[in-house]
């Protein structure tokens, strides 16, 4: 009916260095801006590979399109004339928008991701702390006295500070509220 409880946990996967990640963000940044935009869909599928989310990987679908919709754009205009400024305000705000879009978001979101915190990790006791540990009590009717195993540790301890003594004014304060009370019972009885 009792289990032995839950498994130990498996120590933390360690994390990676920081200086390859941030490489790697200055890498794909610098790829995006120096291709104008045209590379964005690179950082987005390194996102989308990493984090492993169907939001990511829909973005990187939209920043494909986007891309090729925004290539489309200037290779229809057409050569001989030039562009208005209408289409040349379409063509710029478009490529700055998907270049800061892209940029902010690979960014951030990488940053997230990597900065999430691992699995739980107990803290050893601190030194002069007592280890408290709950366990239920079990009945059991035996015929014969047997000698009692030794209980598994138990993970889930509680680490208790050893008590300290209380300050001198808290002890004033009790002595007052004492005598406030022996004061109060008499008068009661008084009446």
């Amino acid at each position: 009916m009792h289990g032995h409880g839950y498994p130990p946990q498996q120590p933390p996967a360690p994390r990676q260095s920081p200086a390859p990640l941030t490489a790697l963000r200055v890498f794909f940044v610098v790829l995006t801006v120096l291709s104008c935009g045209f590379l964005g869909w690179v950082a987005m599928l390194r996102l989308a590979t990493v984090t492993r989310r169907p939001r990511d990987w829909w973005l990187f679908a939209v920043t494909v399109v986007l891309t090729v919709g925004l290539f489309a754009f200037f290779a229809a205009l057409p050569e001989e004339d030039e562009m208005t400024d209408a289409q040349a305000l379409l063509g710029v705000g478009w490529l700055i928008a998907l270049l800061a879009g892209v940029i902010t978001y690979y960014l951030v979101m990488e940053v997230r991701h990597y900065a999430a915190p691992g699995p739980f990790t107990p803290r050893p006791p601190s030194p002069g702390a007592t280890t408290v540990t709950y366990q239920p009590a079990v009945h059991h009717q035996q015929s014969a006295p047997t000698p009692a195993p030794r209980p598994a540790p138990n993970p889930y301890t509680v680490q208790a500070t050893p008590p300290t003594p209380a300050p001198q004014r808290l002890d004033q304060v009790r002595a007052e509220l004492d005598e406030l009370s022996d004061y109060l019972r008499k008068e009661g009885e008084g009446r």
